[in-house]
């Protein structure tokens, strides 16, 4: 990919016996959680924010 992508994963504190909405509704067998999409995510090299207020440091370096 020639731009560089950041990201933010809602959800991150969100109890994970509790669902959330439709994000919550995806989440089977461990896969869609937002702990394994910031795997994902680390696996290609795209920084996550912990929070949205993050963002601007990671794309400003």
């Amino acid at each position: 990919m020639s731009k560089k992508v950041f990201a933010y994963i809602a959800g991150q504190t969100a109890p994970a016996e509790k669902r959330m909405g439709h994000a919550g509704a995806i989440i089977s067998r461990g896969k869609g959680t937002a702990e394994s999409k910031i795997k994902a995510f680390d696996r290609v090299g795209v920084p996550v924010a912990s929070l949205p207020s993050d963002i601007p440091k990671l794309i400003t370096g």
